[in-house]
C-alpha cells in the first residue's frame, strides 16, 4: 500500500517555486523521472512546504496532460522526454519490415516464436498465482501433455490463447472478442463454470493485499461495465478518437483500463495483458510476439502494482504506469536480443552437424539437444510443437534419425506414444557424420 497524495491547494509559496527559475533542475529531475508524491516531498528544499512543491509539480503536469474520457471517468497521461526515446527506439525495431529482418532469422521465426509464447504464457500465469515451474511447464506445452493441475490449465489456457490472439490480430475489439478471450483463458481454472467468458454479475470483487487483507481497489459497478467496455472497445478501434496516441502508449492504456474496471470474477490481470499483445501485433508491432513481457513484470511484480497504485492515488493519472511498462518492454526486448545471440552462437557450433549428410536443419537441431542433454526422450508431437511443423512431418524427422542410427525408440509408458531417444552409437554416429553432406 502507498501513502495517499495531499490535497491540491494553491498557496503562495507554490506561486514562489514556479517563478524560482534555481528550481528548474529539480522539476526535470521530478518530472523525467516521474516521480510520485512518496518521493517528491522529500526533495523540498529548505524551508518549503513539501505540499507546495507537490501542488508546484501538478500543475506543471496538468499543464502537458492528454485526457481520455470512459462515462464518468478521466484518465490522464503526459509522455516524458525519455518515453519519446524509447518509443522511437521501439518503432525502429518492433515493426516494419527492415530492422527487424536482422533481428529474428526469418527461416528460425516459427522456432523462435514458439519459445516465446511458452515464455509469456508461463509468466503471466505466474504472476496470478500458477506454481507450476518453467521447466516442468514447457515439457508439458511442448509434450503435448495435458494439463494435469489448475497452475498447469491455466499456463496451457494462455499459451492457446496467445496462439489464438496472433492468428486473429485483425479482429476489431469487441464485448464478444473480449469475452472468447477471457473464455479462453479461464477455461477450467474458474470455481464457477458460468463465470468462463462472462462479466461479473455482482460488486463482490475486489483487489486486495493478499498478505495484510487491504483493499487495493475497488472496482467500478457491474452496472457500468457494459457503456465502460463498449467505451473501451471505441476507444481500442478509433484511431483518430483523443487525437493521436502512440499505439504502444494507447496498448498500455488499454492494459490498465480493462485491470481498473475488472470486468471478470478472475482472470483480469492475463486478459488486460494479452490485450497489449492483440493490439501491438494488430498495429503491425510484429516482433511484440517474441517479447516476454510477462517474465519482466512478473521479476518486478511489486514495482508492477504499485504503478497501478500510483496512477489510481494520483487522479487516474496514467503516466506511471505507461512509464513502468515501457521499460519492462524494454527489458523483455533487451532479454529477446541476448537470446537470439546465444542461439546464433549455438548455430556457429553446429557447423558440424548440418554438414552430416542426409538431415536438415531441424534434425541438426535435435542433434544438438541429444548432444547437450543425453536422457532427453521426444515425442512426435513435442517435435511438432517445438518447430511448428505437422506431425507427419515430425514423426518423418525423427524416424530418419533412427534409420541413420542416432536415435533408437521406446514404447512411452503408459501411453500408445513412441518415445525418441539418443542411440548407444550416438557419438560414433556424430564422429563419422562429419563433414560428409554432399561427397
Amino acid at each position: 500500500m502507498i501513502e495517499n497524495t495531499p490535497k491540491f491547494e494553491v498557496t503562495k509559496g507554490t506561486f514562489d517555486l514556479l517563478l524560482n527559475n534555481d528550481l528548474k533542475s529539480l522539476f526535470d529531475k521530478i518530472n523525467t523521472e516521474y516521480l510520485y508524491w512518496d518521493k517528491v516531498k522529500y526533495l523540498a528544499p529548505n524551508g518549503v512546504r513539501p505540499e507546495d512543491l507537490w501542488t508546484a509539480v501538478k500543475i506543471m503536469r496538468n499543464s502537458n496532460m492528454k485526457r481520455v474520457q470512459l462515462k464518468d471517468l478521466t484518465f490522464s497521461f503526459m509522455i516524458t522526454e525519455q518515453m519519446q526515446k524509447t518509443l522511437h527506439e521501439f518503432d525502429m525495431n518492433l515493426g516494419g519490415n527492415l530492422g527487424t529482418l536482422n533481428i529474428v532469422p526469418e527461416k528460425d521465426h516459427t522456432f523462435y516464436l514458439v519459445s516465446s509464447i511458452m515464455e509469456e504464457a508461463i509468466a503471466s500465469s505466474q504472476m496470478e498465482g500458477a506454481t507450476t515451474t518453467r521447466k516442468v511447464a514447457k515439457d508439458m506445452l511442448r509434450k503435448g501433455r495435458k494439463p494435469s493441475n489448475k497452475s498447469q490449465q491455466m499456463i496451457f489456457n494462455n499459451y492457446q490463447t496467445i496462439d489464438y490472439i496472433i492468428n486473429n490480430k485483425d479482429n476489431d475489439f469487441t464485448l464478444e472478442n473480449l469475452l472468447e478471450v477471457h473464455k479462453r483463458i479461464s477455461s477450467q481454472t474458474m470455481n464457477d463454470v458460468e463465470d468462463e467468458g462472462s462479466f461479473r454479475k455482482s460488486d463482490d470483487v475486489y483487489v486486495m493485499n493478499e498478505i495484510t487483507g487491504e483493499v487495493a481497489h475497488i472496482p467500478p459497478s457491474h452496472r457500468d461495465l457494459d457503456t465502460l467496455l463498449k467505451n473501451m472497445c471505441d476507444f481500442a478501434n478509433n484511431e483518430t478518437q483523443n487525437g493521436f496516441i502512440h499505439p504502444i502508449v494507447k496498448s498500455i492504456i488499454l492494459h490498465f483500463m480493462l485491470a481498473y474496471i475488472h470486468p471478470f470474477s478472475d482472470g483480469n490481470g492475463r486478459t488486460a495483458r494479452s490485450l497489449v499483445y492483440w493490439y501491438l501485433i494488430k498495429q503491425g508491432y510484429w516482433l511484440m510476439q517474441y517479447l516476454s513481457i510477462s517474465r519482466i513484470i512478473y521479476k518486478s511484480k511489486p514495482a508492477y502494482e504499485k504503478s497501478f497504485l500510483y496512477t489510481e492515488s494520483d487522479d487516474l493519472d496514467l503516466t506511471y504506469f505507461i512509464q513502468y511498462n515501457l521499460k519492462a518492454m524494454d527489458d523483455a526486448f533487451k532479454e529477446l536480443k541476448k537470446y537470439l545471440q546465444r542461439k546464433i552462437n549455438d548455430a556457429d557450433s553446429m557447423h558440424i552437424l548440418y554438414n552430416i549428410k542426409d538431415i536438415n536443419e531441424r534434425q541438426a537441431k535435435i542433434l544438438k539437444i541429444l548432444k547437450d542433454l543425453p536422457m532427453s526422450i521426444f515425442t512426435a508431437t513435442e517435435i511438432s510443437t517445438r518447430f511448428g511443423v505437422d506431425i507427419k512431418t515430425a514423426r518423418k524427422d525423427l524416424q530418419n534419425l533412427v534409420t541413420l542410427g542416432f536415435m533408437d525408440t521406446r514404447k512411452m509408458t503408459g501411453s500408445k506414444s513412441i518415445g525418441y531417444l539418443r542411440s548407444e552409437n550416438f557419438e560414433n554416429c556424430i564422429t563419422e557424420g562429419k563433414g560428409t553432406k554432399g561427397k
